[in-house]
């Protein structure tokens, strides 16, 4: 028998249930437009909804020996054992994402004094030759990707352009956003509304640490106002970069020179972001009708 919605859920405190289904509700809505936007089913959603379910709840249980897991699992998501041992079973280890080469670039031409001319800009580079060069900058992030070919890369994407009269690599974009590259983008998405979604759900959890998680709401503002205030968290966020960016990779450097680093394991991610929204304002729901019996 299929549970109702409105039903009180164990666990929870008076009251947190209706605003848990409203919260829950919000997440999906957006989720649901990118799938029908993209030919995605309720079926393919479904499956990975299941299978997200079964690795949580795996993971909650890690104590558990192996026969008693499954029932532990199937009475926490309400999954049938059959469905959950098959689920178990295809489980696959998460692969490590894979390193980014022309955004790693991308970063420190915005970021490095010596990419930038005096208004902070990114500088227009000499293709080859010593720092400051587009040849040396490609250097500084891989030796495992030929310069030329990081160039092209980043041409493809409508990231930087090559001046062949004057031999320089310039910068077309303010902001990290691959064109024609949809694969990437939606990597992308995935990677960013991820990470702020489990530091939200940590934060609600109290697990562990808190993350830093603030946002400013404004309503009744025009169109001239939204667009002079994408201009400033633009602004404020190249600023932003600009100072966090030197500072992570030293602390990077600092870490791997006393073998706390990547270099000795693993070691620990994070990422830091900021976003802006925009939208017409909802108006106020309409009072409910009444019944006949109740009007006037």
């Amino acid at each position: 028998m299929a549970q109702n919605p409105s039903e009180t859920a164990a666990g929870l405190p008076p009251g947190e249930h209706p605003a848990l289904l409203d919260a829950v509700r919000q997440l999906l809505r957006p989720l649901a437009r990118l799938a029908v936007a993209r030919g995605l089913t309720h079926a393919t959603v479904d499956e990975m909804l299941r299978a997200a379910f079964v690795e949580e709840a795996f993971a909650a249980y890690p104590q558990l020996l192996e026969h008693r897991r499954v029932s532990r699992i199937s009475a926490a998501t309400g999954i049938n054992r059959r469905e959950v041992t098959r689920l178990v079973e295809a489980r696959e280890r998460e692969a490590a994402p894979a390193r980014s080469y022309p955004s790693e670039a991308f970063a420190r031409w915005t970021t490095h004094s010596e990419y930038l001319d005096k208004d902070g800009q990114p500088r227009a580079l000499p293709r080859l030759g010593a720092a400051p060069s587009f040849e040396a900058l490609a250097h500084s992030v891989t030796r495992d990707m030929h310069p030329r070919s990081l160039l092209e890369e980043l041409r493809r994407l409508g990231l930087a352009e090559h001046d062949a009269a004057s031999d320089t690599v310039a910068l077309q974009r303010a902001a990290f956003v691959p064109k024609g590259d949809e694969a990437r983008m939606v990597g992308f998405m995935g990677a960013n509304l991820g990470d702020h979604f489990n530091a939200a759900v940590d934060n609600v959890l109290a697990v562990g640490a808190e993350h830093f998680e603030q946002a400013l709401y404004a309503d009744g503002l025009s169109d001239a106002s939204l667009a002079q205030l994408r201009r400033l968290v633009t602004q404020h966020w190249q600023a932003i970069t600009q100072d966090l960016v030197p500072r992570i990779e030293q602390m990077i450097a600092d870490d791997d020179a006393a073998g706390i680093g990547s270099t000795a394991g693993p070691g620990k991610r994070t990422r830091v972001g900021l976003f802006s929204y925009q939208t017409a304002a909802q108006p106020p729901a309409p009072p409910a009708r009444p019944d006949a019996e109740d009007a006037p």
